[in-house]
């Protein structure tokens, strides 16, 4: 492999997240490809640059991927897995964005020679703004691992864990963190109608103030307790709304209780 081509890939699901990440690929020059999608609608804006099939009984002839990317539903994951055992071995890596499946069960699916690395990307991703964080298991070597982050550094920033249990607690921060933020953003527009503000002036003010406090704490070297602290004026409105939600029984507790509690829903769907 080259740093200009990517070798051969198959993807497995092509729903939003499996095609934010092909489309990232695209962009990196991705070579050969096939993708197995049983809607043919899922897949529309990939026609004419990658190979696309209903089953894995269409995948073509002959074809051996480098690296298959399992982008399904969990749930799915029983029933689907199963049919890519015959690829299994040293020369192919599944990489699997499934939330809660962990490798001991797909490895269980696929035949226990299968090199499995286990990740989880968010949505942001769709604008190549995502954040993942991966596992690589038994039998995965350098060079795979390699193949992996670079597939997953193709749709945002990524990072390793050396204790695949950790793979939870990161589905409910990062993976599932996306939808706080957007809850964020619904609430603040919902508070300023109830204000008086019109509807349209408070979805843009709502969505600005999100989108550019999330760039603006990119871009910053200070931590994120320091920014807010930049943005609270002694005994000024900023800290009056800060008294409220950072009461022992608001934020705080309600954000430890909300990431407890989705760490303990990754964890039911793995076992």
């Amino acid at each position: 492999m080259t740093e200009t081509a990517l070798p051969p890939l198959l993807l497995v699901g092509c729903g939003k997240m499996g095609g934010a990440m092909l489309a990232g690929w695209l962009e990196q020059g991705l070579g050969e490809a096939v993708v197995v999608e049983p809607h043919p609608d899922a897949a529309a804006a990939f026609a004419g640059r990658v190979t696309v099939v209903p089953d894995p009984g269409a995948i073509p002839a002959g074809f051996r991927p480098a690296a298959i990317v399992l982008a399904i539903k969990p749930q799915e994951a029983a029933a689907t897995l199963p049919a890519f055992a015959r690829f299994a071995g040293p020369g192919t890596v599944f990489l699997s964005i499934m939330a809660g499946r962990n490798i001991a069960g797909m490895r269980a699916a696929l035949g226990e020679a299968a090199a499995v690395v286990r990740a989880m990307p968010n949505t942001p991703a769709a604008v190549r703004q995502g954040f993942t964080v991966a596992f690589a298991g038994p039998g995965v070597t350098g060079a795979q691992k390699a193949l992996a982050d670079r597939l997953l550094s193709a749709i945002g920033d990524s990072a390793w864990v050396g204790e695949e249990a950790l793979i939870d607690p990161v589905t409910a921060v990062s993976g599932g963190g996306p939808a706080y933020v957007f809850l964020l953003a619904e609430l603040m527009e919902a508070a300023a109608v109830e204000q008086g503000l019109p509807p349209d002036l408070a979805r843009r003010m709502a969505r600005a103030t999100v989108a550019g406090s999330g760039a603006l704490l990119a871009a910053s070297a200070e931590d994120s307790g320091q920014l807010r602290k930049n943005v609270t004026s002694p005994k000024g409105t900023t800290e009056r709304a800060l008294a409220v939600l950072m009461a022992a029984d608001a934020w705080p507790a309600l954000m430890s209780k909300a990431i407890a509690a989705a760490t303990d829903r990754s964890r039911e769907l793995g076992g």
